[in-house]
């Protein structure tokens, strides 16, 4: 009985602080985070232009996760979590142990976004018989033509086989196994968004239409879809600009962190290169992490100026208007 209380107590704690900090600038949290991000791999068998693994600008060192690591993580904060995303940087399936991290996350709702090279009919297999709650298979187009342009290296046929395997696979085991396709709207395949969302609807899938975070300011244009609600981006004074306020607030740095690969961790999905590091889970504990001063003094740095901090000016957080 008492278990049953503790998630709930917990994200009602960290609601609070959370307000509490908004409203008066005070950064200490009174609760751990309600949901994490673990990155099991930065390595990618795609070459995304507008990604920061697949480009090849990410400044880190290329890894896997040691599962050993994993486990920690999930013993300090499996009482405490919602749910766990086992992705960040990179193709989570191409880790070794992929279904050994499956087995190890221990949460109520655990979720694996793929780029959906790898979903043989035997890894599909295991996929929905693992207990996975979500599956993300990201598919940006519905020919080779379109789907290429920004998934370079990647095949739109074997993408579209391995969704039909995981279907498959799904219904033979009458799995409960939520898929979802995400659909990255750009100049180049927003005219297919009617058929994409007949496939998802013709397998009972969930459809996420996410408009492009991009990297470099002058591909802006090149990307851009004609319609606006797709539009991250707006010109402005001779530049392009996110179409955001940039709020100074910011739940993600009281709710969900994200662990890399090797141990860091960085206060959101935003924080590609690891720039702001707020600690290393190889020396110290997350709680000691999550309530200490590097934490701290970054939760402040959002409050009084967030516009001021680089990857900020790229985030979601305060976006309206836009399909993300």
């Amino acid at each position: 009985m008492i278990e049953s209380l503790i998630k709930p107590l917990n994200l009602f704690k960290a609601g609070y602080s959370y307000i509490k900090g908004s409203a008066t600038g005070n950064t200490e949290i009174n609760a751990m985070p309600v949901s994490i991000s673990t990155e099991l791999t930065n390595n990618c068998n795609l070459r995304c232009p507008e990604c920061s693994s697949g480009s090849g600008i990410m400044g880190r060192k290329r890894g896997f996760m040691d599962i050993e690591l994993f486990k920690r993580i999930m013993k300090e904060l499996k009482p405490y979590l919602y749910n766990a995303n086992l992705y960040f940087q990179g193709e989570p399936m191409l880790h070794p142990l992929f279904f050994s991290f499956l087995a190890n996350c221990l949460t109520s709702n655990s979720i694996v976004s793929t780029n959906g090279h790898f979903l043989s009919v035997e890894n599909s297999e295991q996929i929905v018989t693992s207990g996975l709650n979500k599956l993300i298979i990201s598919l940006d187009g519905l020919d080779q033509e379109a789907y290429s342009l920004y998934r370079v290296n990647g095949d739109v046929n074997r993408v579209i086989d391995g969704l039909n395997n995981v279907t498959h696979a799904k219904n033979t085991h009458n799995s409960s196994l939520k898929i979802e396709l995400q659909f990255l709207v750009n100049r180049f395949n927003e005219h297919q968004i009617p058929g994409v969302r007949r496939l998802a609807k013709s397998i009972h899938a969930s459809l996420k239409l996410k408009s492009m975070q991009i990297v470099n300011k002058k591909d802006i244009p090149l990307w851009m879809p004609s319609e606006s609600r797709f539009r991250r981006y707006k010109f402005k004074e001779g530049e392009y600009r996110i179409k955001s306020s940039l709020p100074d607030r910011c739940t993600r740095i009281w709710f969900t962190p994200v662990i890399t690969w090797d141990g860091k961790v960085v206060p959101c999905c935003f924080d590609k290169d690891t720039e702001y590091i707020m600690g290393d889970l190889n020396q110290d504990s997350f709680a000691e992490i999550w309530n200490g001063p590097k934490y701290r003094i970054f939760r402040k740095s959002i409050l009084s100026g967030r516009h001021m901090i680089e990857m900020c000016r790229n985030c979601t957080s305060g976006l309206r208007g836009v399909r993300y």
